[in-house]
């Protein structure tokens, strides 16, 4: 965030008073810019449905790395804002596709000051969209202390930093509760850090044995979780942005945390290491204009 200096204006005594507040409005810095916070009216549900084709899709159909007209890495330690352990590497360094399935693995090796690595699978300016069908086949790993997700942030965060633009989590898991699947949306007024956290967990009895589909559907009215085609979560619309950002691109991420605020509440068990989680397909699907 840059700073820049205000410049004094000189207004004459005779000038409207919606001149002036006009000139004194044109003097302010961009760290001056509120966000409005006037409240507005949730739209209504109108049913909406999704079309049959994907606009986004990567089956993992090839062998090697992953497609990277597709997808992009973030990359580093330092904690990424939640205490993690983990570095997470560039260009598939721990990720791979063979057998029809996207493979991210993490290690128990050091990289960058950290113990562990990993891979963090982004879509960010490959692949965003606002409102759609967001649906992912995974087998998840086990663990205690690893933190896997399926989730989405917003490529811009138009609304300011983390939460105030918004994050979906479509699957979450701790592997000190590895058959428990988690999904949650947070924003500014809604958030576990204020201990107001939107959020709905499922058991899934095979959810490190076998595939599950997880998905999302977010329209206007709502962000929708379902496990295997049955609704675990909803958080509806209602009006503001610190209630309901999500109006904006968001992009995808997929990854395995070690350790971390949530992930290593019950500490990191060394001998889950390597430990991968397995993705089938992922897929977008349009929402249809009502």
């Amino acid at each position: 965030m840059s700073y820049q200096e205000t410049k004094t204006r000189m207004i004459p005594f005779l000038l409207p008073l919606a001149l002036i507040a006009s000139l004194i409005s044109s003097s302010c810095t961009e760290k001056d810019k509120v966000v409005s916070t006037t409240p507005v009216v949730s739209t209504s549900d109108k049913g909406w449905t999704f079309e049959t084709t994907p606009v986004f899709a990567d089956e993992f159909d090839y062998v090697g790395k992953p497609n990277t007209a597709k997808w992009g890495y973030d990359v580093g330690g330092g904690g990424w804002g939640n205490n993690e352990k983990e570095f997470y590497t560039a260009a598939g360094a721990n990720a791979d596709v063979s057998n029809g399935v996207l493979t991210i693995e993490a290690r128990r090796e050091n990289m960058g000051g950290m113990e562990y690595t990993s891979c963090r699978m982004v879509t960010r300016n490959k692949f965003e969209n606002t409102y759609g069908r967001f649906e992912a086949k995974i087998k998840l790993p086990t663990g205690r202390g690893l933190w896997p997700a399926f989730w989405m942030l917003p490529t811009d965060s138009e609304y300011g930093n983390w939460p105030k633009s918004g994050e979906i989590d479509v699957m979450e898991q701790v592997g000190y509760e590895p058959l428990k699947i988690h999904q949650s949306v947070h924003t500014e007024a809604f958030n576990h850090t204020i201990g107001t956290q939107k959020t709905a967990s499922t058991d899934v009895s095979s959810a490190t044995s076998a595939f599950q589909i997880y998905r999302v559907d977010w329209t206007p009215y709502a962000v929708r979780g379902y496990v295997n085609d049955v609704k675990v979560f909803e958080f509806v619309n209602s009006g503001g942005y610190a209630k309901w950002p999500f109006d904006k691109k968001f992009h995808m991420l997929l990854n395995i945390a070690v350790g971390g605020n949530w992930g290593g509440v019950n500490g990191i068990d060394n001998a889950a290491f390597p430990a991968q989680m397995q993705v089938d397909y992922v897929r977008v699907y349009r929402m249809i204009e009502k």
